[in-house]
């Protein structure tokens, strides 16, 4: 493709993106054509010339370059946009089942979909759009949309973005409707025998925790006739899966006021008595200790601790200090879950926490499961850092 302005690598650069990362930074591009505008189509040659991949440059990002086509007859245009969009979508509903109109999953998840900085999730009737690349978000934007409308009919689509997104990519776009009207109160999304309500314009993520559906299944499995501990329990996902299971108690502990409100609707939506309390979680476990409480479940899903490298050696001690408390809480055969979305925190990171607090604690700690995010999550072999969340379900004796 002559007309595609070529991007030069640095010598001994080319390595990972013939293995197909998808993701050149700005360290290692040797040449590049002045004036180039964001979103552009580059061409990506090793610096022998050879081909490695069409992307989308953006000046403004430390991303300059995402790839998308390996493939020199095949540059990035519209019509590879809509056909891996179209694929994507096709693998959720035949492949994995999640086809229920009224439930929710994750239809495209950036690189893993081929689709690096696009993000769409499906809520009962109502997308949620959110480009995490100011390229994608320029060129395609309008295509998406017309192709999502085509392809699944939804009453409403929504753009959220990311703060911290925009301001890394340039991306100088509001959250607000693409097509069609979005419910101004909070829809219902069913799971299994249950449902959950979500904000599309304030919930968590793009609207609720799709990427944890399988491991609140799981969990509950192991509930029946146990006293369950939920620990930044947000919606109360995981207590209220544990109380429709056959749990004998189930209380959820959050520090935020919304999320409180919503998992008590949630609660009382799906018919399920749990005791949800507004309260720092270390503070929480530090009374129920104090208390004599001990449970035989504890989940603990908390928040991203470590969002840069810097963070990582602060965010592992967090780990720790909730880990250790949650294992003083659990008697003996209890099952400790206990999750982390830093995609920083390795699994091997993590199960080395889990490890020293277990025997700083003299605990004996077994791991019954080791799991991760939604298959509707995929991750792609040639991204890593598409596998972000540890769930790590162990028996504690």
């Amino acid at each position: 493709m002559a007309d595609v302005p070529t991007v030069v690598l640095k010598p001994r650069r080319a390595k990972p993106f013939f293995g197909k990362h998808p993701w050149v930074f700005e360290q290692a591009i040797g040449k590049c054509p002045k004036n180039l505008e964001p979103g552009a189509s580059v061409r990506l040659v090793a610096e022998d010339e050879r081909f490695i991949a069409y992307g989308l440059f953006n000046p403004n990002s430390k991303i300059r370059i995402r790839l998308y086509s390996w493939d020199e007859d095949q540059p990035v245009n519209g019509e590879l946009v809509l056909q891996r969009l179209a694929q994507a979508i096709d693998f959720r509903h035949q492949t994995l089942g999640l086809d229920d109109p009224r439930g929710g999953c994750r239809l495209v998840f950036s690189e893993s979909d081929g689709l690096s900085g696009l993000v769409v999730d499906r809520y009962a009737d109502v997308l949620v759009v959110q480009f995490n690349s100011l390229a994608m978000h320029h060129r395609f934007e309008a295509a998406i949309v017309e192709g999502l409308a085509q392809l699944l009919s939804p009453r409403a689509i929504y753009r959220r973005t990311e703060r911290g997104i925009r301001e890394v990519e340039g991306l100088e776009v509001d959250d607000g409707p693409l097509l069609g009207e979005v419910p101004s109160e909070p829809l219902w999304m069913r799971e299994d025998d249950l449902e959950w309500s979500v904000s599309i314009p304030t919930g968590q993520k793009t609207g609720a925790y799709l990427d944890q559906r399988d491991n609140r299944r799981a969990v509950a499995c192991y509930a029946k006739g146990r006293d369950v501990l939920d620990v930044f329990c947000h919606g109360g996902g995981f207590a209220i899966r544990a109380a429709k299971a056959g749990a004998r108690t189930a209380i959820g502990i959050d520090s935020s006021p919304g999320a409180i409100e919503l998992a008590n609707a949630n609660a009382q939506r799906n018919g399920v008595d749990v005791a949800f309390v507004k309260e720092d979680a270390v503070t929480a476990m530090k009374r129920l200790q104090k208390e004599d409480h001990r449970f035989g479940v504890i989940v603990l899903d908390p928040p991203k601790f470590a969002r840069s490298s810097g963070a990582l050696p602060s965010a592992l001690r967090g780990y720790e200090q909730i880990n250790r408390l949650a294992l003083e809480l659990l008697e003996p055969d209890g099952l400790l879950v206990s999750c982390s979305c830093s995609g920083l925190v390795t699994r091997d990171l993590f199960q080395g926490m889990l490890a020293k607090v277990a025997r700083e604690s003299g605990h004996e700690l077994a791991i019954l499961e080791e799991r991760g995010q939604a298959p509707d999550h995929p991750i792609s072999v040639f991204c890593l850092e598409t596998s972000y969340l540890k769930c790590v379900l162990a028996r504690r004796t």
